[in-house]
């Protein structure tokens, strides 16, 4: 799962210490601004002063993606231990694309219209000057950009046998109206038609609301991970 995702969501920088990928985007996302532990790099403690010197040369905190696969084990203990704070648990859910899917007239683009990027970056963007960036991010690797109307987007990525659902994004005003679940479905479809046979997402543990569109459409909660995060203030 952490190459699946790292394939298709990729930091347009990253540098290689022993195992361990230092990524950054100027800050657009956690996942493409955090360590990436792949391998034990060695003497742990120097690993970790390397990557905090690397992300505060870029104004950034450091930030390292925890899941059952860092390296080496007990990793996460040795990060809380140095002041680092556990946020945004997530979920890995994973689906049989058994099909066939209602497509709805949803059209899949190739590429993500302005209307498409202007209504994601409404509800997952922080800062207009970043979507420079976040559009690199996209462009990263060949995509299907999903909408309907305006009000409700998403992004599939076809990996071999796997389709990556990401960038799912219903605007606030249009919830529960069923805006997003055609786009699932529009996307698990067109995957489906590229030769996937399985699909995959990470939603956030506390998005109740979005774990249970994906559960009824067949999801089931397959990985968890979360971040650390540096408490500056911590000595």
């Amino acid at each position: 799962m952490d190459e699946l995702v790292a394939e298709a969501w990729p930091a347009p920088f990253a540098q290689d210490i022993g195992g361990w990928l230092l990524r950054h985007a100027d800050g657009v996302t956690k996942r493409a601004n955090s360590v990436l532990p792949l391998d034990d790099p060695g003497d742990v403690d120097q690993a970790i002063g390397r990557a905090e010197r690397f992300y505060a040369g870029l104004g950034l905190p450091a930030v390292f993606l925890m899941d059952a696969q860092a390296r080496p084990e007990g990793l996460d203990g040795v990060l809380e231990r140095r002041g680092y704070e556990l946020v945004e648990p997530t979920i890995a859910m994973t689906a049989d694309l058994s099909g066939p899917y209602e497509r709805a007239g949803v059209e899949v683009m190739d590429a993500p219209s302005r209307e498409w990027l202007d209504r994601w970056w409404s509800v997952d963007g922080r800062y207009d000057h970043q979507l420079p960036m976040a559009e690199k991010i996209l462009a990263g690797v060949s995509a299907g950009y999903a909408g309907v109307d305006g009000l409700a987007v998403g992004r599939g990525v076809v990996q071999g046998k796997w389709l990556g659902v990401y960038a799912m994004a219903v605007a606030p005003d249009a919830r529960r109206r069923g805006l997003g679940r055609r786009v699932l479905r529009a996307l698990l479809g067109w995957g489906s038609e590229r030769g996937c046979e399985r699909a995959y997402l990470v939603v956030v543990e506390r998005n109740a609301a979005a774990r249970a569109l994906y559960e009824s459409e067949g999801f089931v909660s397959a990985a968890a991970y979360h971040y650390r995060v540096r408490n500056v203030t911590a000595r």
